[in-house]
């Protein structure tokens, strides 16, 4: 078994360099979604529910599992949502003890704004991160 090389002072500016990179993209997210009237986690929300592979409707545990938060606490987060009038529940024709979420279309509207600034940004920002993830792999070799 090979043992693990040393951490160079490179290794650790690249990593600085590309958490500070994400640290900035993360504060940009939050003051877009803020912009927009909706918490970074609202959007994170909408977010997931739009782009659950394969269907315009989560459960609310599925929902849950894509925020990596307690269902409990994805509940409460639906019922925000659904005062603000931006996802609306109705149950499973399935299973009527699920509960599924989709948006409204004034969650579709609010998602389409912010992921438009996201995708702009992201492809501002994308080739110094593609930059400090390809020094990253050099330097793991």
């Amino acid at each position: 078994m090979q043992s693990a090389k040393k951490l160079q002072k490179e290794h650790y500016e690249t990593l600085a360099a590309f958490r500070y990179e994400l640290r900035k993209f993360i504060h940009f997210s939050e003051a877009a979604a803020a912009a927009a009237s909706v918490t970074p986690q609202q959007h994170q929300a909408l977010l997931a529910i739009k782009g659950f592979p394969g269907r315009e409707q989560l459960t609310v545990g599925e929902l849950a599992e894509r925020l990596q938060l307690r269902h409990h606490s994805v509940v409460g987060l639906v019922d925000r949502l659904m005062k603000e009038k931006l996802v609306s529940r109705s149950p499973s024709d399935a299973d009527r003890r699920q509960v599924l979420i989709q948006l409204t279309a004034r969650g579709e509207k609010t998602l389409e704004k912010l992921s438009t600034l996201h995708h702009e940004q992201l492809k501002r920002i994308g080739p110094e991160l593609g930059r400090l993830l390809e020094r990253l792999n050099v330097a793991e070799e």
